[in-house]
């Protein structure tokens, strides 16, 4: 007859069944992150979101020792990365940084193969700044605002301005700006601001309606031109710079933010440890000298707080998109 187990022996095995049975309560006990993180961005390297997606991921690589890896997915307006974004694990190995135009996509895209509401878990903002209106001066020899307008309304229909694609805050910035002056200039879209940046520079395209995040460096190099920010107050970083009050169209105001989700089912504890890290990376000093060089405002919006926000900017866009008519190109 077989031997019974002494007790000793019978606790070890019951703990290790124990362990077998629940194996993501186990995982959730090991320190996270422990392996490398991918941040998708959904639009092509060099635009506005990747301007603040790299030095964060710096930031966070430095503080965690993980590396914090940008996966680029552009195309669409940025609803194509943020489709693959909804289908990841929801294993804390796999964030999303979206911006303003996933807020306008519900409006422009009836048919999207996610729900930014219910597929991701909203973790923070990430920053804020004002557009910028930007001009090749080879191409449009202004100075400021009122001469673009003056220009505008003596060549109509001559000038074309680049956006991140269908449905973006550059796109719709653009539809805006056209229906509150009066003017017209014809979209051209891109997969992204870095591409359609880079025809501005090139004198493809006249103009943009840009995220300061990614024309400052260009403004500053003097390869193009800024005019105004689409704000009732001047840019951190850019004091020069008039409003678009200033400029003679009060109403003109746009800004432009970015903010991170994380796809659902993610654990609420790894939510919470990358929003305590990240706001160790925004009280760093390099990070808000970046932020201001940018002519961002550092953010403090978290969790539901951030998801209301969206909500609510959402809305606001959906009754932009319907006073304009703006349409798919």
């Amino acid at each position: 007859m077989t031997a019974r187990p002494s007790h000793p022996r019978r606790a070890a095995l019951l703990t290790i069944a124990a362990l077998l049975a629940a194996p993501a309560s186990w995982a959730q006990t090991s320190p996270w992150p422990s392996k490398p993180v991918t941040i998708v961005v959904p639009f092509a390297a060099g635009g506005g979101t990747d301007a603040f997606a790299r030095p964060l991921s710096a930031a966070l690589t430095k503080q965690t020792g993980k590396q914090f890896i940008i996966d680029n997915k552009g195309g669409a307006g940025g609803t194509v990365g943020a489709t693959i974004a909804s289908k990841a694990a929801g294993d804390g190995y796999t964030f999303f940084m979206g911006a303003v135009h996933h807020a306008i996509a519900p409006s422009m895209y009836p048919k999207l193969d996610y729900h930014l509401d219910t597929d991701f878990i909203p973790v923070g903002l990430i920053s804020n700044v004002p557009q910028v209106i930007v001009v090749n001066p080879q191409r449009v020899p202004v100075n400021d605002l009122k001469g673009l307008l003056d220009f505008l309304r003596a060549h109509p229909g001559k000038l074309n301005y680049g956006s991140a694609g269908n449905g973006t805050s550059h796109h719709l910035a653009g539809e805006l700006f056209k229906l509150q002056t009066k003017t017209f200039i014809t979209h051209i879209p891109y997969r992204g601001a870095g591409p359609a940046l880079q025809d501005l520079i090139a004198g493809q395209v006249d103009l943009m309606f840009d995220g300061l995040g990614s024309s400052a460096q260009h403004i500053k190099g003097g390869r193009i031109k800024a005019l105004a920010v689409a704000s009732d107050k001047r840019a951190p970083g850019f004091p020069d710079l008039p409003t678009s009050v200033e400029g003679g169209v009060p109403s003109y105001q746009v800004s432009t933010w970015y903010g991170l989700w994380a796809p659902k089912g993610t654990p609420k504890e790894i939510v919470a440890a990358m929003q305590a890290e990240m706001k160790k990376a925004f009280a760093a000093d390099d990070i808000k000298a970046t932020w201001t060089g940018l002519g961002a405002v550092m953010p403090n919006l978290w969790g539901d707080d951030f998801g209301k926000f969206v909500a609510a900017e959402t809305k606001r866009w959906a009754e932009v998109v319907k006073s304009s008519g703006a349409k798919l190109d």
